[in-house]
């Protein structure tokens, strides 16, 4: 796909001016590093504050009496437990249990927004378009009106507090306040896919590059797709696409803690109640590398020289100086302390299955 052809954020003019590096990335053309390099974009959020220009994912909004009812629907999670000022991590299955996107759900007093991965926007507005018929409900989608941002790191709540009034310490974890940041008024929440503090910021598109420069000018740190990967793996995050599809569903996937089976009829809870009944054959785990080695998406996944799975996502790790992986494996093969092996070109390289977070000492507030 030609730059031509690819669409672009309301910052793209500031990513050239950074130099960014852009690439196609979901029918966006996106930063994946700036000058600086991914090392140091990855150790900058790690050690004070990265700032992420996320504004190519999708943001649907959901009005109506039957609101709730439609969320409940379409999603795994139960959005009844969720109060106003509250978000949800969920996801959407079809008829067969298997992933359709994963998303966060937030709830406003009048209205609901569901943010999903921009590579299935089209197909996520068609699938849950197609489900609301029947429901008493208004849709829109808000993508284009809207951009987002991302700060994340030990030091981002302080350098954010100087641009906002809003009391960003009553923000608890998966949380959120409506403010202004810089003078635009959007959206503050706390959710993060990187292991440290920070907040996403949604704002209008044409309200973008003044806070994102206000950001930039107190002390933020540019950061692109690269450090955004390998930040969210060292945590061991799911990335649709790689870790999450529709070949898999949320139990194989490790996500049985969102999926609630009580919590009355949803697209795929047949399918899902069936294979929890029955057990589930294969379960994405992660990897630690035991040995040197670049782990990548594709590589095979070895039990005593033979083939047991597939990573699908994997790279070495700047934090630890390990390399780091995700794979599905047969669920005898799942327990952490089984010693494995990822074959790195043609050579087995030793690995042993570990539990998530890999990266045990970031700032988040839980």
């Amino acid at each position: 796909m030609t730059s031509d052809a690819l669409a672009r954020t309301p910052l793209h003019a500031e990513h050239r001016a950074l130099d960014g590096k852009m690439v196609p990335f979901a029918g966006f053309e996106m930063p994946v590093q700036y000058p600086s390099g991914i090392t140091r974009e990855h150790q900058a959020v790690r050690s004070h504050a990265g700032l992420f220009d996320v504004s190519h994912m999708g943001e649907f909004e959901v009005r109506g009496p039957d609101a709730l009812a439609l969320v409940q629907h379409v999603t795994v999670n139960d959005a009844g437990r969720v109060e106003v000022g509250q978000a949800q991590y969920s996801a959407m299955v079809n008829e067969r249990g298997t992933i359709l996107d994963d998303l966060i759900v937030y709830r406003f007093a009048q209205r609901w927004m569901l943010v999903v991965n921009a590579s299935n926007r089209d197909k996520d507005w068609d699938w849950i378009a197609g489900h609301a018929e029947g429901f008493d409900v208004e849709l829109a989608d808000r993508s284009d009106d809207t951009a987002l941002l991302a700060l994340q790191g030990p030091e981002a709540r302080a350098l954010l507090q100087g641009l906002t009034e809003t009391d960003l310490d009553a923000i608890g974890y998966y949380r959120f306040a409506e403010g202004a940041v810089a003078g635009v008024h959007g959206v503050i929440s706390a959710t993060g896919y990187t292991g440290e503090d920070g907040f996403e910021l949604y704002l209008p598109a044409d309200g973008a590059v003044p806070v994102w420069r206000a950001l930039l000018e107190a002390g933020a740190i540019p950061a692109g797709l690269g450090a955004r990967d390998s930040l969210r793996l060292e945590m061991g995050y799911a990335l649709y696409g790689n870790d999450l599809d529709e070949d898999h569903t949320p139990l194989e996937a490790g996500l049985g803690w969102i999926t609630k089976l009580d919590k009355g009829p949803f697209v795929g809870r047949d399918a899902l109640a069936a294979q929890k009944e029955a057990g589930v054959e294969r379960r994405l785990v992660g990897l630690r590398l035991t040995a040197r080695g670049f782990p990548r998406a594709g590589y095979p996944i070895l039990d005593a020289g033979a083939p047991v799975g597939t990573v699908t996502s994997g790279t070495m790790s700047p934090s630890l100086g390990h390399g780091v992986a995700m794979g599905y494996v047969p669920v005898d093969r799942a327990k952490a302390g089984t010693e494995l092996a990822v074959e790195i070109r043609g050579q087995p390289v030793a690995a042993t299955v570990q539990r998530p977070p890999f990266y045990t000492e970031g700032s988040i507030r839980r």
